[in-house]
């Protein structure tokens, strides 16, 4: 099937950026912040850029970023063939615009974090299978800590984790149905809307899970990104194809 790929990169990084700012560092956005030397963005690009089934990437950016975007990346997303769409001001909205992108010979969506940068390739090999099955599909790592639930700073219940996941992505869905989800978007409180999955569920469908671990991180606050650099370092490294040049060490 070929599939589409959304990179969702509009966020405006509010805890992310605060956090710099307190330290007294230069702001940057999460999803633009490097990431053993290469930003965290890019790094997710390159998971689908290389694949025969994905036809087609759109990244969403926001709209206060662009002219900086364009001359800091521009051959960066011309050479992947990423197409850039500006973002809205909530995740939903941003996605909905991008959709509007998707080119007709396109069976899949994929939706995906800009700042979730540890990606392994069989966990898309069986998201995307998982989803060309069954319509519906995503990665998701089981909950392993003990959750409490909290009221005016005291615990009021211990949260039972059997059978508890956390969402993470690419979340991929049939082309046509995505749509449909989001042509039903008016009918729920959106302010309860975290991620695409719930659009999905609210129409009906069952959404399958393939099961990852916590090293698929999403990067949040700067330390995340130690943790980041560690998951990737710690991975095998791809056989260059053909003589490996000078630095091809260093971009690891």
């Amino acid at each position: 099937m070929n599939i589409a790929v959304i990179i969702c990169a509009a966020g405006s990084s509010k805890r992310f950026v605060k956090e710099q700012q307190h330290n007294l560092e230069a702001a940057r956005k999460k999803q633009f912040a490097d990431v053993a030397g290469r930003p965290a963005f890019l790094r997710s690009i390159e998971f689908f850029a290389n694949r025969d089934n994905v036809k087609q990437i759109i990244m969403s950016i926001p709209a206060e970023d662009e002219e900086m975007f364009k001359i800091s990346h521009g051959a960066n997303l011309s050479f992947h063939g990423v197409k850039l769409c500006l973002g809205g001001a909530e995740r939903f909205e941003t996605v909905a615009k991008a959709l509007e992108l998707v080119k007709d010979d396109i069976d899949l969506v994929a939706v995906h974090d800009a700042v979730r940068c540890c990606l392994k390739e069989k966990w898309l090999d069986d998201v995307f299978k998982a989803a060309e099955q069954t319509g519906a599909a995503m990665l998701a790592c089981p909950v392993v800590a003990t959750l409490k639930k909290v009221k005016d700073g005291q615990i009021i219940q211990t949260v039972d984790r059997a059978g508890l996941y956390e969402a993470q992505t690419p979340q991929v869905f049939k082309k046509d149905l995505l749509k449909k989800a989001y042509a039903n978007l008016n009918k729920l409180d959106k302010s309860k809307i975290s991620d695409d999955s719930q659009l999905v569920e609210a129409m009906g469908q069952k959404v399958s899970i393939v099961e990852t671990d916590f090293s698929n991180i999403k990067i949040t606050n700067k330390s995340d990104i130690a943790i980041a650099e560690a998951i990737i370092k710690s991975r095998p490294k791809p056989k260059p194809q053909g003589p490996a040049g000078a630095y091809y060490e260093a971009q690891w």
